[in-house]
């Protein structure tokens, strides 16, 4: 069983952890309390290390700074 792809889950995620994410788009190390509710809402497709950490992907990242960008041109930010 392999890892869902941050396109199938990401509407799923709570406002506060799909904020975090928009404004931490250079994080490539998730912390375990994002990583938890990632995790979760993923049906548990979402892998962690022995700390509960999860490194992100190239895609994973590429889609987050692109979350990012579409949020700073709806509120008219710079991203």
């Amino acid at each position: 069983m392999g890892q869902r792809p941050i396109v199938q889950w990401w509407n799923e995620l709570d406002e506060p952890t799909r904020k975090w994410l928009v404004e931490n788009p250079g994080c490539v190390v998730l912390p375990r309390t994002v990583a938890n509710v990632v995790h979760q809402v993923s049906g548990g497709h979402f892998a962690q290390d022995q700390h509960g950490e999860h490194q992100l992907s190239a895609d994973e990242q590429s889609f987050i700074r692109e979350k990012c960008k579409a949020a700073g041109a709806s509120t008219g930010k710079r991203a």
